[in-house]
């Protein structure tokens, strides 16, 4: 077994801070490539939530840098969000290139902050970076992370932040401090005056970046500075993408995966797994996705770099470029590209019941000729109904009461995320459940789904939570994909309203039914929606409005759901 020699070292930056790194490597006189990691958790973590052991990689034939970030673990400096990774991580190319055992070529690798270090250093487009291999990753930093469809994603942001403020606490050798935002990770403070902007986070953590986050609502030049999207359109590189169905910056990982297919000379290989941020396994939620599902990115990983930093042939590139975990079937499908597949369109329809009772609203499938103008005369494909059955104009009414907002379950948002059982919280009156007749055969959704709703409510700003999900025979309901959006100055409008919902690889089977549940919070993944339309950091938990909303269906106002399926055949 080869010997790994660890040892710790630093560097300067150009404004001479101290930056530490733990280096391993094996015992051997042969100059070897480097992986690098920059991360802000502790360099002896080294992301081995989900990674194998820096000296797993050492084995491998490499040079292993995990590198504290300025201001964190032992590095000195302060800590600022995301706002020296581009010269720091230029300065830190320039130096492990520089390692006397090294050949001088550099790989990056790590997920989440340590994937976005990877994109930020590769402006600087040194030529010793050869390849990055970027895992779950925010693009836009503002619609891929902070904010989803211009909803303030709480629970995640909220437990970064207290997880950072933490840290710092750690670090300065402050024990209240740390103890007071120990004990609100473990129970996010989410009932303060003004819930967006809870108290701890003002008495403990001032300069977070959680309160720059919310006072930037929308999107402008704030994002643009801090996304990499915006940095690094002149950047080339071969990447390797890797992301989770249910991870909350998948939005991300594809954005920048379609970014870069568009335009690079290099290949770009994606692959997207049935996990989420955390863990990254066969299990997630109340599913097991079976052996195919275990994490094998380290060997995937070890694959690319020997390509690209010792010139092996691997035979990845003869491979297909675009790997999809497709659930249901529990098995990998092979792509070409991304997918962009025929559409299949369901609408919805009810008597008015669809809130009360989870089979009285409908998903309807069309099969319609050209030269037909009204529904009422085309045939029903997953209903009971006869051919004279007709498409009549229905409105549900959904009323949100933020006393007791419809709580988040599962999905790429909350934590824990996964496929849940939604059946006994789609009883719920406040919200409207669609359902389709069971499937004459096994339907592939892969890739993209929006849903298409005609809505008004009464007040200037409300939100939509649309989930997706999968009915069994036995009565479970288990979700597979959703998305969320928040309207503002939408009061008395009929206007269709589109929200895109998280994209999917999903095999819906025979015999079972899907089902789209409508609701008007998803609540702590998503603040819950005052209605009046003002500033997060303005509306107080007192200015919480009760929100009746009008979900209209049927020839008029044919709301719908728009998916991507493949014919596997």
């Amino acid at each position: 077994m080869t010997k790994i020699i660890q040892e710790t070292a630093s560097m300067l930056t150009r404004d001479g801070i101290r930056l530490d790194a733990d280096i391993y490597r094996p015992e051997t006189s042969e100059k070897l490539p480097i992986l690098l990691m920059r991360q802000p958790y502790g360099k002896a973590i080294a992301s081995t939530v989900v990674y194998a052991h820096p000296r797993w990689y050492a084995s491998q034939g490499y040079i292993v840098v995990i590198q504290d970030v300025r201001g964190r673990g032992t590095s000195n400096g302060n800590f600022e969000l995301f706002a020296n990774e581009v010269n720091d991580g230029i300065d830190t190319i320039d130096w492990v290139s520089q390692l006397p055992e090294s050949t001088g070529e550099v790989g990056m690798y790590g997920f989440s902050y340590q994937g976005m270090t990877q994109l930020y250093a590769a402006i600087g487009k040194s030529s010793a970076l050869k390849a990055i291999a970027p895992a779950m990753v925010g693009y836009d930093l503002y619609s891929d992370w902070a904010y989803e469809n211009g909803a303030f994603c709480l629970q995640a942001n909220l437990g970064w932040a207290i997880q950072l403020a933490a840290e710092t606490a750690r670090l300065q050798g402050d024990d209240t401090a740390y103890q007071k935002l120990y004990r609100a990770s473990r129970n996010l403070p989410l009932s303060d005056k003004i819930p967006a902007q809870p108290d701890i986070l003002q008495e403990l953590a001032a300069d977070s970046f959680y309160h720059q986050w919310l006072t930037h609502e929308l999107p402008g030049e704030y994002w643009q500075n801090l996304s990499p999207k915006y940095l690094i359109q002149d950047v080339d590189l071969p990447m390797l993408h890797i992301g989770g169905w249910f991870d909350p910056y998948l939005r991300g990982t594809l954005h920048l995966y379609r970014d870069m297919a568009a335009r690079s000379k290099y290949p770009q290989h994606l692959i997207v797994a049935p996990w989420a941020h955390l863990p990254w396994g066969s299990k997630l939620g109340m599913v097991d996705y079976g052996i195919e599902a275990q994490n094998y990115i380290d060997e995937i990983q070890i694959r690319w770099f020997d390509h690209w930093l010792k010139g092996k042939d691997t035979g990845l590139l003869a491979e297909d470029p675009v790997s999809l975990f497709e659930m249901g079937s529990n098995q990998w499908r092979y792509f070409d590209k991304f997918p962009e597949n025929q559409e299949k369109i369901y609408y919805l329809a009810s008597d008015g019941l669809a809130g009360m009772i989870c089979d009285r609203g409908m998903l309807w499938e069309f099969e319609a000729e050209e030269s037909e103008n009204t529904f009422a005369s085309q045939d029903l494909l997953l209903t009971e109904a006869t051919e004279t059955t007709e498409f009549v104009n229905t409105t549900d009414i959904l009323v949100h009461d933020p006393w007791r907002p419809v709580p988040a379950l599962g999905g790429h948002a909350s934590f824990p995320g996964g496929s849940c059982d939604r059946s006994m919280l789609d009883c719920r009156s406040d919200i409207l459940t669609y359902t389709s007749a069971t499937l004459e055969e096994d339907l592939h959704i892969v890739g993209e789904v929006t849903v298409e709703l005609y809505c008004e409510a009464d007040h200037p700003s409300f939100d939509l939570s649309v989930v997706l999900s999968e009915v069994y025979p036995d009565g479970k309901v288990l979700n597979f994909t959703q998305g969320y959006l928040r309207m503002n100055e939408q009061r008395g409008s009929k206007t269709s309203i589109t929200i895109p919902l998280q994209a999917t690889c999903m095999k819906v089977s025979q015999g079972h039914a899907l089902r789209l549940s409508i609701s008007a919070a998803c609540f702590p993944a998503y603040l819950v929606n005052p209605g009046t339309g003002q500033s997060l950091l303005e509306t107080r938990l007192i200015d919480a409005q009760i929100i009746t909303i009008s979900l209209h269906s049927g020839e008029s106002y044919p709301s719908k759901i728009i998916l991507n399926y493949y014919d596997f055949n």
